[in-house]
């Protein structure tokens, strides 16, 4: 069976909203699919966010959400690869790096200097298909949070 990747609309948004949930869950979030529904439903509407969806007999099985950003020291667009998930009936499929290869032709085709991602340190498995991809861990700078 083969899968599609195609950009979500709010027509998709059933079908994201319970893939958004379950990455949430992933980090270790209590299920809350009304909220979930209602966050990817904003970033649909006001165009905040860009999101890719795997689908396969028109079943939703991954997705991955972006949302835009700015060098500003290099004075370009990039964008953040904010969320990436497969569903635990889609692993071992290359839906996860379908995903990413999609965000990358995304990246390149609006001109971006590129994408960045964060992930968990215990997260070795997706780390390593990263890698695997040619994303660069980043050795340079520290990431610093302020929780308000």
């Amino acid at each position: 069976m083969t899968h599609s990747i195609i950009r979500a609309t709010i027509e998709h948004l059933d079908l994201v909203a319970p893939l958004f949930d379950g990455y949430r869950q992933f980090y270790k979030q209590p299920s809350n699919l009304d909220g979930a529904r209602q966050f990817i439903k904003d970033r649909l509407i006001r165009h905040e966010s860009v999101i890719f969806l795997a689908l396969m007999d028109d079943a939703g099985l991954g997705f991955t959400q972006l949302y835009p950003s700015f060098s500003s020291t290099s004075m370009n667009r990039l964008w953040i690869l904010n969320d990436l998930f497969v569903s635990p009936n889609g692993r071992r499929q290359g839906i996860g790096e379908a995903l990413l290869e999609r965000a990358r032709q995304f990246a390149v085709e609006n001109g971006a200097k590129g994408l960045m991602l964060e992930t968990a340190v215990t997260n070795t498995t997706a780390q390593k298909l990263y890698e695997r991809l040619g994303w660069k861990r980043d050795t340079e700078y520290y990431v610093y949070n302020l929780t308000l």
